[in-house]
């Protein structure tokens, strides 16, 4: 029966109880596909990054989602994506509206490019997702169908995309948020026309198409121990107990900073003591806009926890981060005032919670490299010169002139720091300036986005006091530290 045959079968571990990574050799087919596409496939040998070498030592995977659409475009995303991350998960090329916009009718080009490039770098696949309530064609959500018809529609899709890509995918996101915040089930089409054995279904179904394959349940706010993330202890032990298919759980960890939930890893632990494997899934930590730097290291503090409290569980297999760098999150479409919640900034380069995953993997946490391949200049990857040009009894008027010594060129820039004594700029120059409390951010205007390596820019203002005007002492370019002269 295929409810019994799920838990004595091989999963492909290794003897440390982790899953082993499914790698592959791309065939001269897809690599035409992503060839075809625009998306450059960078060699194996340039996957050298911090990040994925200190994963792959510890039999650990961090990945990260990706679109295929940023693959194609932006040759910097996909060094980063390549050189980084050891496994990836689809951003939206393998969702219903995206493979199956029309019945029967079905579009495979964007899911076989993300496939190809996964390939070509030896990264861990996690498909992104089979059965959810969103992003699905009107063709299912509107369709009237009768109980019968739906799971037709259902077993259907699942065999087609699950199958299409049988033994090549190491995890399958099979049913996405099915419940609500207080633990009660969502509304949606499948679960008003067949029930709650909707799931089961789903994951019977994905078993049947890829044997090979683990299947998970995935949700947000389930990250800590509250009336959503309890609703999936329950299901998932009912699950088990009748022999449903269910290999692990996926907290997907979208968060806010300062707001990491406490009880993480004791959430983590209950699940693996049932005999499931936990992944997070899709980590981003918001930050309100402007991003301090203060508040970019708590971020980094934020991720620190998330993979210690990861990292503390055996069966917590991985972590996967929603994105790669800052502007192409979806966090500031969705969360108004939001924004900043990846590894690294609009300019690529690395920030403070960077770092932190570094250092959680077994890396030294150093600032001073891995964001410029480790050339900076003497002054480390920026060097700052702060400067009182005019001052009267309730004023001055200030200069910051900035070099930057990272090898690449910089695309847009940032340069931040805090007044020590209550300063407030009331106009700038040569940049766009704000200030929130004692931090002032100014970036770039558009004709001084562009910045050599060994280059300098300098920007101006004025500012009013109340009797102190100390200098500041600290200051970042794109969330890094400076030298000061």
């Amino acid at each position: 029966m295929r409810e019994e045959r799920r838990r004595g079968r091989s999963t492909g571990r290794r003897p440390d109880g982790r899953p082993a990574r499914f790698r592959w050799w791309i065939g001269a087919a897809l690599t035409a596909v992503c060839t075809a596409a625009g998306i450059a496939i960078p060699s194996p040998a340039q996957a050298d990054g911090e990040l994925r070498d200190l994963a792959d030592a510890r039999g650990f995977e961090i990945g990260a989602a990706l679109g295929v659409d940023h693959l194609a475009n932006d040759s910097r995303f996909a060094d980063l994506a390549a050189a980084e991350f050891n496994a990836a998960t689809a951003e939206n090329s393998m969702k219903w509206d995206a493979v199956q916009p029309s019945r029967g009718q079905f579009d495979w080009s964007g899911a076989d490019d993300f496939m190809a490039f996964a390939r070509a770098n030896d990264q861990a696949v996690r498909g992104h997702t089979l059965v959810w309530h969103s992003q699905l064609p009107s063709w299912v959500s509107n369709g009237g169908f009768g109980a019968g018809e739906l799971r037709g529609v259902m077993e259907d899709h699942i065999d087609a995309v699950a199958g299409r890509y049988a033994g090549q995918v190491a995890y399958w996101d099979v049913v996405n948020e099915m419940f609500n915040e207080d633990g009660s089930w969502r509304q949606s089409v499948f679960y008003d026309t067949l029930g709650e054995s909707y799931v089961a279904d789903a994951l019977r179904m994905a078993a049947e198409a890829d044997p090979n394959a683990e299947l998970y349940l995935n949700d947000y706010n389930i990250d800590g121990i509250n009336a959503k993330s309890d609703a999936y202890y329950d299901l998932a032990r009912s699950l088990l107990n009748q022999g449903v298919p269910l290999d692990g759980i996926g907290m997907q960890a979208h968060l806010i900073n300062g707001q990491i939930p406490s009880d993480m890893q004791r959430n983590i632990q209950r699940f693996a003591d049932l005999g499931l494997d936990v992944a997070i899934t899709e980590l981003d930590i918001r930050i309100q806009m402007p991003a301090s730097q203060s508040e970019l290291e708590q971020q980094a503090q934020g991720y620190r926890t998330v993979m210690d409290a990861c990292m503390a569980v055996d069966r917590c297999i991985g972590v996967t981060v929603w994105g790669i760098v800052d502007q192409y999150s979806w966090v500031p479409d969705v969360f108004d005032g939001y924004g900043a919640p990846l590894l690294f900034n609009d300019s690529y380069q690395p920030k403070p919670a960077y770092y932190a995953v570094q250092e959680a993997l077994g890396g030294d946490g150093d600032d001073g490299g891995g964001g410029d391949d480790g050339d900076d200049g003497p002054g480390g990857p920026c060097e700052v010169d702060y400067s009182v040009q005019n001052e009267w009894n309730s004023g001055f008027t200030g200069q910051v002139s900035f070099t930057h010594n990272g090898s690449s060129a910089l695309d847009g820039w940032e340069l931040q720091w805090t007044f020590p004594s209550g300063q407030q700029v009331t106009s700038g120059w040569s940049g766009e300036w704000s200030q929130s409390g004692s931090t002032v951010t100014v970036s770039n205007a558009s004709w001084n986005a562009a910045v050599q390596s060994g280059g300098s820019v300098s920007v101006g203002f004025n500012a009013s006091h109340n009797g102190g005007n100390t200098a500041p002492t600290a200051f970042t370019l794109n969330g890094q530290s400076c030298a000061v002269s």
